[in-house]
């Protein structure tokens, strides 16, 4: 349980006291350590998860369990997919993984489906997850059918950099070409020649990246 107070903070655009109550009474925190998946495909999903802290990475995968990137959840932000698969009563077809430490709501999937009926806000928080997701997702779609590999990997870079709200991104290139569905050979390779031009540096495990890089491949 979550006290009402606390929850304010992390879903300040819910102002209905009378669904605050409902989210803090039936909702259950739970926290997530970094890598560990919270959904898995051919699972039936039980709730749905509101983040509170931290963020989940949501992946696709195919029947070779090669994997694909489609977008990130933030604080306050819950999971297009996930609400799809519920209200359907249908297994996932998606993988999420915490990126870091993070904590989530765990709202029961019957409980969604009250408060969509019962509550405007919360039926207005849901279809706009439904928008902002969908507009990700054809953003990754764009990317994997019209753009060459080197623009999706500078493209991924800018888009950890404000995930991580740091310069520095802590990760192998086999992680990056797995969620790119490309080889480590070709991430490698394209991240040398970043380097080259003096946009990032690389080091073990981690990338270090120029404060104006957006700017960089912007021109």
């Amino acid at each position: 349980m979550i006290e009402k107070d606390d929850l304010k903070q992390h879903v300040p655009f819910i102002t209905d006291s009378r669904l605050l109550e409902a989210m803090s009474r039936e909702g259950k925190v739970i926290e997530i350590d970094k890598g560990q998946s919270i959904m898995e495909p051919g699972q039936f999903i039980k709730m749905v998860p509101v983040i509170l802290d931290g963020s989940i990475k949501v992946l696709r995968m195919d029947e070779e369990g090669r994997e694909l990137f489609l977008y990130y959840l933030e604080p306050g932000q819950t999971c297009a997919l996930s609400l799809t698969c519920c209200s359907a009563s249908k297994p996932s077809e998606i993988k999420a993984v915490a990126e870091e430490k993070t904590r989530i709501l765990a709202i029961p999937v019957l409980k969604h489906e009250q408060w969509t009926d019962e509550f405007k806000q919360w039926k207005d928080y849901v279809s706009t997850t439904y928008q902002s997701r969908f507009q990700e997702m054809l953003a990754t779609l764009d990317a994997v059918a019209f753009k060459r590999m080197d623009e999706r990997l500078m493209r991924y870079i800018v888009t950890k950099m404000k995930q991580a709200k740091a310069n520095e991104l802590h990760t192998t290139h086999q992680e990056i070409a797995t969620e790119l569905g490309t080889s480590r050979e070709v991430v490698s390779r394209l991240l040398k020649q970043l380097e080259k031009k003096r946009w990032i540096e690389l080091g073990r495990n981690v990338i270090y990246i120029r404060d104006d890089f957006e700017e960089l491949i912007s021109k």
